[in-house]
């Protein structure tokens, strides 16, 4: 796991993946690893973007050992994708989860798929819908014999620059997964400060400039970082977040943080704050629970819609 001379792009274009699930993360994945020479073959249930009709096709498409890699929601979607490459995929291939799975779902898949001789790996991948243009940070776990064999995915894929400062093989199966998880539960508690100090500042009666001091605070500061320029970008296009409605989603891996936390014992009172204080935006307008909303479409393209919000509503309801 010790850090490798960075990789030329330029080295290696015999490189060859599938990919499973074509979505915003997934469609934008696929044209950066185009970009930096790896050969995709796609596929989607939706015929309009998908390379090939199904997955015995994807299959064919791609030369032994087979690598694929699966870019879909978490939970029941997974575990269906993850039985339909098993049936079609041989001893010697890989099968790399890049989702946002839970660890313990990463253990369950390596087994399943160890019983045929397939290896496992699971990808962290953070980046959102900027991904395509900046690249996206990699947390990686499996062996280190698949990690090396899929370096050049990994190269294409994150930021320009030093790898270690945008990759890393966590450790064994399972790790890559356990520190988005965590990466997530340290994002929320990031924008939920910006977001309270949002609503203070337009709080005040001293007529503050709140969209300049936000402004100002990316460069120089200590709290300087790539969320506050997003959130400055949200505060251009809706200064008082009125097209902003306050709901929340959170999409689980902060719970599982929480629930780490509790099981070894470690204090975490920021981030259980921060998700906690999610639950509030499902209560009532919240002006810092559109900041967190405004953020969270800057940089994710997540619902900010009302029907989305419905939608999103039914999936996490909240006991009153």
């Amino acid at each position: 796991m010790s850090a490798r001379p960075a990789y030329d792009r330029r080295e290696d274009t015999s490189m060859k993946i599938g990919l499973v699930g074509l979505g915003k993360m997934g469609n934008n994945m696929r044209a950066r690893l185009k970009k930096g020479g790896v050969d995709v073959v796609g596929y989607d249930t939706n015929p309009a973007v998908s390379d090939v009709p199904d997955y015995a096709a994807l299959a064919a498409a791609l030369p032994a050992p087979r690598a694929v890699w699966v870019m879909v929601p978490a939970g029941r979607i997974t575990d269906s994708v993850i039985d339909e490459l098993a049936k079609v995929l041989e001893p010697g291939d890989l099968v790399i989860d890049g989702g946002n799975s839970k660890f313990t779902d990463d253990e369950k898949h390596a087994v399943q798929l160890d019983a045929q001789g397939i290896s496992f790996m699971d990808a962290g991948v953070s980046g959102g819908v900027w991904g395509l243009e900046n690249g996206y940070g990699l947390m990686v776990g499996g062996s280190d014999e698949q990690v090396e064999r899929m370096m050049p995915v990994f190269d294409a894929l994150r930021p320009e620059g030093p790898r270690e400062e945008g990759f890393v093989h966590a450790g064994p199966v399972g790790a890559g997964h356990y520190t988005k998880m965590v990466h997530n539960g340290i994002e929320y508690a990031i924008m939920q400060a910006y977001a309270e100090g949002y609503e203070l500042l337009a709080a005040s009666d001293r007529k503050i400039d709140v969209s300049g001091t936000f402004r100002a605070w990316q460069r120089g500061t200590v709290v300087r970082s790539w969320l506050l320029e997003l959130m400055v970008r949200a505060l251009d296009a809706d200064p008082e977040f009125k097209d902003i409605d306050g709901y929340v989603d959170d999409s689980g891996e902060g719970r599982w943080t929480l629930e780490e936390a509790i099981e070894h014992a470690v204090p975490m009172p920021a981030i259980s704050a921060s998700i906690f204080a999610r639950f509030v935006s499902r209560q009532e307008q919240s002006p810092a629970m559109k900041a967190v909303a405004a953020l969270r479409n800057q940089f994710g393209g997540h619902a900010v819609k009302a029907a989305e919000v419905e939608t999103a509503q039914q999936m996490h309801p909240t006991k009153r």
